[in-house]
């Protein structure tokens, strides 16, 4: 794959096929990448072997970046918790629409399982295709499927294929559900 690029290295007639940083022109920052030339591979490896991260640092500073714990002493996020991040650190910040605070609110229809296990919405979904509540536990859950598949099944139901998809419905939303940490 051609670059279209010569060289930039003076007395070179070759392609430069490889980025380089300008020695001379603007760094990275808000306005872009910064200046670059183009060097053949003989040349951009002279430039890299002149390049050192170390350069200017004190020998504890060079301790420190080469320690394997490097970088662990930075704070991270937490965890999600509850399917949703960790609700935002500046309580005080006024949000008209509560654009922000709604995420972080309960489930909106106002529906929780008396356990305080938390459902999500497909999990709502599925218990409603099953046509359960959401306090509804793991037995209800397995005596409901079998009455529906037994209602749905063409084997059951004198050969009526007309029910197909509600059986497959049935099937998806309590193999979804069987698993769920709500029904464990």
């Amino acid at each position: 794959m051609s670059s279209g690029h010569a060289c930039a290295h003076p007395d070179c007639a070759a392609e430069g096929e490889f980025r380089a940083p300008a020695e001379h022109g603007g760094a990275a920052g808000f306005d872009g990448p910064g200046d670059y030339r183009w060097l053949c591979l003989d040349h951009v490896r002279a430039f890299n072997s002149r390049y050192n991260y170390f350069s200017g640092m004190t020998a504890d500073e060079i301790e420190e970046a080469q320690t394997p714990y490097g970088g662990w002493d930075r704070a991270t996020r937490a965890f999600a918790t509850g399917g949703a991040s960790p609700p935002p650190r500046w309580a005080d910040f006024a949000d008209p629409l509560d654009a922000i605070g709604a995420r972080f609110r309960r489930h909106p229809d106002g529906e929780q399982r008396r356990d305080g296990r938390g459902l999500s919405d497909a999990n709502r979904r599925a218990l409603k295709v099953l046509g359960l509540p959401v306090d509804a536990d793991r037995r209800a859950l397995r005596s409901r499927y079998a009455e529906l598949v037994r209602r749905y099944h063409p084997d059951r139901n004198g050969g009526d294929r007309s029910h197909e998809k509600a059986l497959q419905e049935v099937i998806a939303a309590y193999t979804a559900l069987k698993s769920a940490p709500a029904f464990a």
